[in-house]
């Protein structure tokens, strides 16, 4: 560990994706062949942590495992890009989250089953504050809920960034807004709250959230900075899996505001980034390096 780079705290969902390719989603009770299966880590927070980790930052994994043969591979996979992950707790006789993926290329869609880890969610009492007190942001994407709230609480009152990975509308999400400094939502979950993503935009700023934006997939994002509205485009690229591409969108946007960009420059790291993603299959794979971003950036 680099003692003088940030560290962030990463909460939230670490998984094991399963990824294929279809030419387009079948009818039920049909044969459907798929291709090019990769087997990789997942999970937003854990897939942006590994993009944080990759462009310098040091990087806590929180988070809940079983104890089956899919845990041993997803704590594997953070260990080996040298993401702390003393953070997991594993829970015995209980199921690891996973996930099997079917993208269609040609449309840039995909399908997600995915898994919760049936082992109970990571508790208060289980974080490790003083980790968390020392760190130079919070990354969450709240799915276990009360651990999630007690963290954000903890970091916003001592003045540490808070930055939120809204994929899903789920009970306890919109408390976290209170505590938010960046909170980013998918298109699914700002049509579950509001008519258009810019007014989702505007209910978040109403909570308090200096940055908050939705994704948009191939149609890029909206933002509201500094109270002026933007919506940009999606990079260009020649997408085959998405898998991930919001995950490291967020993380972009972490890196960002650890760096003193602004909200501006985070966001376009976090497109940018994004984009390159989209070009290979998983969500790890083709994460820019630390020098590419670097170089881009300067």
């Amino acid at each position: 560990m680099n003692t003088n780079a940030p560290l962030i705290f990463g909460l939230g969902q670490c998984a094991l994706d399963h990824i294929g390719i279809i030419d387009v989603y079948p009818p039920a009770d049909v044969k459907c062949e798929f291709s090019n299966l990769v087997i990789q880590g997942g999970g937003p927070v854990a897939t942006a942590l590994v993009a944080l980790k990759r462009w310098g930052l040091d990087c806590y994994m929180a988070g809940v495992t079983g104890d089956d043969d899919f845990a041993d591979r997803i704590t594997e996979s953070l260990a080996i890009e040298g993401i702390d992950i003393r953070g997991i707790r594993k829970r015995n006789h209980q199921r690891s989250q996973i996930a099997f993926i079917m993208s269609e290329p040609e449309t840039a869609r995909r399908t997600i089953f995915w898994q919760r880890p049936t082992g109970s969610p990571l508790a208060p009492e289980e974080i490790d504050e003083a980790t968390l007190l020392k760190s130079a942001a919070l990354h969450t994407d709240g799915l276990f809920a009360e651990a999630s709230l007690y963290a954000c609480r903890k970091a916003k009152y001592a003045g540490t960034p808070v930055i939120v990975d809204a994929g899903t509308l789920r009970d306890g999400m919109l408390k976290l807004a209170l505590f938010s400094d960046c909170y980013i939502t998918s298109e699914a979950f700002s049509n579950a709250l509001a008519e258009t993503p810019e007014d989702t935009c505007r209910i978040l700023a109403g909570m308090g959230v200096r940055i908050p934006g939705v994704t948009l997939g191939r149609e890029g994002y909206v933002a509201l900075v500094d109270g002026r509205l933007i919506r940009k485009e999606a990079y260009a690229a020649k997408a085959i899996d998405t898998t991930g591409c919001g995950d490291v969108f967020h993380a972009g946007v972490t890196y960002g505001i650890t760096q003193g960009w602004s909200a501006e420059q985070s966001l376009d790291l976090g497109a940018w980034a994004a984009s390159l993603v989209s070009t290979q299959m998983g969500g790890r794979q083709s994460i820019p390096d630390q020098h590419q971003v670097q170089t881009r950036y300067a």
